[in-house]
């Protein structure tokens, strides 16, 4: 017979942060989807926040996806990694880094910052051609995936 699980016992930091910060590249796609999910799917039980290698360009095919979903994203002004530092402060529990780059990113910062990381590699949705259907449909399916990531992940807060 299998014992219900110790309420007293601690779990651990990372599985159940009080703020995350997701990184990809330029903060113009991917950290701004997973951000505006996190937020929207688990409110103010955690801080969220985002950023990039480098601050890009907004994207619209990132407005027009999330707003089919029923999230506005169209206020987000992308921002570098140093951006936030300088104006937020990294006091983040974990960092999420979405692409290759954001990855060593988030592992730089662990020098100064004690912040869990993990990295979910995700596609870049910017680089599929074709028409605007198959690009808006490029962009969907990288918003699906980290939705469903993002359920999984946080599914006990």
């Amino acid at each position: 017979m299998a014992s219900a699980p110790d309420p007293s016992v601690a779990h651990p930091r990372s599985a159940r942060p009080q703020s995350v910060l997701f990184i990809c590249g330029q903060n113009a796609v991917r950290s701004v989807m997973a951000a505006a999910l996190l937020r929207h799917l688990y409110g103010k039980s955690i801080y969220v926040g985002s950023a990039g290698v480098m601050a890009g360009e907004a994207d619209p095919f990132v407005t027009a996806v999330m707003e089919e979903i029923g999230l506005d994203v169209h206020r987000h002004r992308p921002q570098s990694v140093e951006d936030l530092e300088e104006y937020e402060g990294l006091g983040f529990d974990l960092a999420i880094s979405l692409c290759p780059s954001a990855h060593h990113r988030a592992l730089e910062l662990t020098r100064t910052n004690a912040l869990e990381v993990e990295y979910w590699p995700t596609p870049d949705p910017t680089r599929e051609g074709g028409n605007r259907e198959q690009r808006l449909e490029a962009y969907r399916a990288v918003r699906d995936e980290l939705e469903a990531r993002i359920r999984e992940r946080f599914r006990h807060l």
